[in-house]
């Protein structure tokens, strides 16, 4: 298989790699074969707009955890920093984090993933967000700015849209379950032949053939 020497694309295989983390030296993505993860990237240790997110991503961990996802943080720290800064976000805030934290360098992981920006810091990592799946592709990237905190919220729900989407082989429609047009319901595929085109043509929950949308049942 031919090496990915760019920053990987939606769909791509996320690139092997070896790390050292506060939950000891593990290998992306083997160790987490099977199972979904997340990895998001933090500007630096001991900053105020990480420290939140921080917080945030351990206070959802379990909901993360009950859809099969697992959490790793990393940024351009050595571990030692990380080690203290989840003692002072316990011992300060009384949040523990359950998850490990990757002490890269600025030629690491961070560089193979697209994570340092021009115009920034060459020691610092924007927010970027990862989402890989079981099989180990890349199924989603978010990036925010180093001024900027994301919402936790939607990253859990943008993995629960894609779950849904890879079940049930259908789209889920703009902030998803809470949609202005159709709520909770899920969008079926068009259709791609004038029969079913025709077919579907006036029945409920078409607005046109182009655009049905269904109850989802989850079994």
């Amino acid at each position: 298989m031919e090496e990915i020497t760019r920053m990987p694309l939606l769909g791509e295989e996320f690139p092997k790699v070896k790390v050292q983390t506060t939950h000891g030296p593990k290998v992306l993505p083997d160790d987490y074969a099977g199972k979904w993860f997340i990895l998001f990237s933090h500007p630096a240790d001991f900053t105020p707009v990480c420290t939140t997110e921080f917080v945030a991503f351990a206070n959802k961990a379990e909901e993360f955890k009950k859809l099969g996802v697992e959490l790793i943080g990393l940024s351009v720290d050595q571990v030692f920093s990380h080690i203290k800064w989840d003692e002072w976000i316990e011992e300060n805030l009384n949040v523990q984090i359950p998850f490990p934290i990757i002490a890269d360098s600025a030629e690491g992981v961070s560089k193979k993933l697209g994570m340092i920006h021009p115009g920034k810091s060459q020691s610092n990592t924007v927010r970027a967000v990862f989402v890989v799946d079981p099989q180990g592709k890349m199924r989603l990237m978010i990036y925010y700015p180093q001024e900027i905190g994301r919402s936790v919220d939607e990253v859990l729900r943008a993995v629960k849209a894609l779950q849904i989407s890879d079940k049930y082989g259908v789209a889920t429609p703009e902030n998803w379950p809470n949609n202005e047009l159709i709520g909770d319901h899920v969008i079926i595929p068009p259709a791609t032949d004038i029969q079913t085109a025709m077919e579907r043509k006036g029945k409920p929950g078409c607005f046109d053939w182009w655009f049905c949308h269904k109850e989802l049942k989850e079994s």
